[in-house]
């Protein structure tokens, strides 16, 4: 039986106005959230972190950047330092995203110095991993999983150490904004391949320590059904993480 505590994670990704943003928060931060239970984190756009930092600084709600450059300071015109982040007040920053992959051509020599660049900052990195309709077809799921922890953490592996607290998320390309969700008996045998290579490639407590979200479609009418999977973690949440009431939901899994 796992006893690593959940973690539910919204991804706003590029969406909500300041005023919309502080409406949704106000709604997260007012709920009753059993934090013995579960661990619940907002990634905003940068333009609302000092507001989420604003509202959330007295609770327990946990705050992430979207996406990070990799060096503190410097000529990287609209980019955003982990130093940045970490003033704004975030504890966390998602990396490797599959939107960042595709869409910007982010490479994993580049996550894996973001995931670098945030543990040194003190940081904890979500690292994004995942595999296209295409690969999965063509049954290379697992080639592809191990090729993007291999490359994304490849630092961490050469020193065989991985702090405890990074994160790891498994979000199938094919299930994220589609409305298509890998069951979770196939969302299980990703996490526990995943969880597998932690042990290998690090040890036993590093790999049954860490946690591993699932990401692709995540619901109020799913998550339960998830989180009963023994290698599931928790989620992160796109689409219905953009309203108070399907995220909480969702974060409040425990109750249904």
């Amino acid at each position: 039986m796992k006893n690593r505590k959940p973690l539910m994670a919204a991804n706003w990704k590029m969406n909500l106005s300041l005023d919309e943003a502080r409406d949704l928060l106000n709604g997260v931060r007012s709920a009753k959230i059993d934090f013995n239970k579960v661990e619940v984190l907002v990634a905003p756009p940068f333009t609302a972190l000092q507001l989420a930092h604003a509202l959330l600084t007295e609770t327990d709600i946990l705050i992430a950047g979207q996406n990070m450059h990799w060096e503190s300071k410097g000529a990287f015109t609209g980019e955003i330092s982990p130093l940045m982040l970490k003033g704004t007040g975030c504890s966390h920053v998602i990396v490797g995203h599959s939107e960042r992959r595709a869409l910007f051509f982010e490479t994993s020599d580049i996550v894996n110095s973001k995931v670098d660049a945030a543990i040194e900052t003190g940081l904890i990195p979500i690292v994004c991993i995942g595999e296209t309709l295409k690969e999965r077809e063509d049954k290379k799921t697992f080639d592809i999983i191990r090729t993007q922890l291999n490359e994304s953490l490849k630092t961490n592996c050469k020193k065989r150490n991985l702090p405890q607290s990074v994160i790891l998320a498994y979000e199938p390309v094919w299930a994220i904004g589609t409305g298509k969700t890998a069951t979770p008996e196939v969302a299980q045998k990703v996490h526990l391949f995943i969880r597998r290579w932690l042990i290998e490639n690090f040890d036993n407590n590093t790999g049954e320590t860490i946690r591993i979200l699932y990401g692709g479609s995540v619901k109020p009418d799913n998550i339960k059904e998830l989180m009963l999977q023994p290698d599931i973690d928790g989620a992160l949440i796109g689409g219905a993480s953009l309203k108070a009431d399907s995220f909480l939901s969702i974060a409040k899994f425990y109750e249904s």
